[in-house]
């Protein structure tokens, strides 16, 4: 893929039209591409295979809600290529149908973990009903096809802009400090030309007898960012992909320090290695 071909290339993403996905692949690949969406993180996944998308765009972590476990599951299963990355500060919304004002609300949806970021608006509000939905993007669309004034939603201002909402509060969010780091994951074979001499960063995954150990003690390579999951079938084990999370430094090497006891050996599994800006 040229540079060229870069700036309009097709990105998978998990989630509706307006979704935190979307807006993240525009701010790392600038509004140029052509962005998939994908009911699924499953489907996500195969958009590539498929050929139905160039390249994938997916949450790794949030700041407030952790690690998106669903993701590592399938990195580990994958054999795309992490190349670059973004963090997206989360902003939620507001959105209500043109012409209402918060006087006429009477329930709001999003996603459950939307809703329970705006504990304090809605103590604000405690007659408003929350109701759960799928996706964030998704309750914005399905409130404004309905047209009621007393139906509102919770998402991003991107959601907002797509489907032609009216923003009645911004920000309504508990905690400012909220963010999500996405990964952009291409074919092996493509993923060369993505790579800058430039990166300091390695993301991998390795498999660890199950017995006690440190396998996140701090390392001399900068300490790593290590998540557990555990490999179903298989033997006893437990699984820890490094993702985003292991920045390396020019001088590394030439770092000294006490020595660090001897690793536990690990079970045959060919680690995945994956630089990255």
């Amino acid at each position: 893929m040229t540079t060229s071909d870069r700036k309009s290339m097709r990105v998978a993403f998990q989630g509706e039209p307006g979704a935190f996905s979307e807006a993240a692949a525009i701010q790392l690949l600038g509004d140029a591409i052509r962005t998939v969406p994908r009911a699924t993180f499953e489907a996500a996944f195969t958009a590539i295979g498929e050929g139905s998308a160039d390249a994938l765009l997916a949450p790794v972590e949030n700041s407030l809600a952790g690690s998106v476990v669903r993701v590592f599951d399938l990195l580990m299963e994958s054999r795309l290529v992490i190349v670059a990355e973004t963090i997206l500060p989360i902003e939620m919304q507001l959105i209500a149908t043109p012409g209402a004002s918060l006087s006429d609300i009477r329930s709001v949806a999003s996603h459950p973990m939307a809703l329970a970021q705006c504990e304090r608006f809605f103590a604000a509000h405690p007659q408003w009903k929350r109701v759960p939905a799928e996706d964030t993007a998704g309750s914005v669309r399905e409130m404004l096809s309905i047209g009621d004034k007393a139906r509102a939603a919770i998402a991003g201002r991107r959601a907002a802009e797509h489907y032609h909402g009216v923003i009645l509060a911004e920000r309504i969010q508990d905690n400012a400090e909220n963010f999500t780091r996405f990964v952009l994951l291409l074919p092996e074979n493509e993923a060369a030309a993505w790579l800058s001499p430039e990166a300091r960063k390695v993301s991998l995954a390795m498999r660890l007898a199950h017995r006690p150990c440190s396998p996140a003690r701090p390392s001399p390579l900068g300490g790593p960012r290590c998540h557990q999951r555990t490999p179903r079938p298989g033997p006893l084990c437990r699984r820890f992909p490094l993702i985003a999370g292991l920045r390396l430094s020019p001088d590394s090497s030439e770092k000294k320090g006490p020595a660090s006891p001897p690793a536990p050996p690990l079970l045959p599994e060919l680690p995945l290695l994956h630089p990255q800006q």
